[in-house]
């Protein structure tokens, strides 16, 4: 009989504390980019002739460049940030919603510690260049933030 008065109690603070799944806060998706967030090629410019050897700067607005792998030290990635992966060649991108990985060693380069130019040294002719920034695994922002495709020619 004792454990039949309990039971009030147990119901009465079963309404008080809040369930596991009430009114929970939807979080953010981790690699969710902010609305205007842009990335661009500084240069060369489109349509520029450039020495076989040439050197690629990349721009950002509206996030932050962090290396790959880097988080907090609780584990959580820093929102709002990424690196730099630079597309040559490639007529079509890759999948926005896994990894980036390379189909050849020189189709998409990684610039997975935080490196916002590096050199070229591409054949003689006409190359394409485009950025993608992408979290801490590599994985591009959604929305994408990518760059506009721009030309190059290598002089011979």
């Amino acid at each position: 009989m004792k454990n039949m008065r309990s039971i009030p109690w147990m119901v009465l603070l079963g309404l008080l504390l809040p369930s596991p799944n009430f009114a929970q806060e939807e979080k953010p998706k981790l690699n969710s980019s902010p609305a205007g967030a842009k990335v661009y090629i500084v240069r060369p410019a489109d349509g520029r002739t450039v020495k076989r050897k040439f050197k690629v700067v990349f721009g950002l607005t509206g996030m932050g460049v962090c290396p790959a792998g880097l988080t907090a030290a609780d584990g959580t990635p820093f929102p709002d940030t990424g690196h730099h992966h630079l597309v040559i060649n490639k007529e079509a991108l890759p999948a926005m919603d896994m990894p980036l990985i390379t189909d050849k060693p020189t189709d998409v380069l990684h610039f997975g510690k935080g490196q916002t130019e590096t050199m070229l040294d591409l054949p003689p002719g006409k190359h394409t260049l485009q950025l993608i920034f992408a979290d801490y695994a590599h994985v591009p922002h959604n929305p994408p933030v990518i760059s506009p495709k721009i030309t190059v020619t290598v002089e011979d």
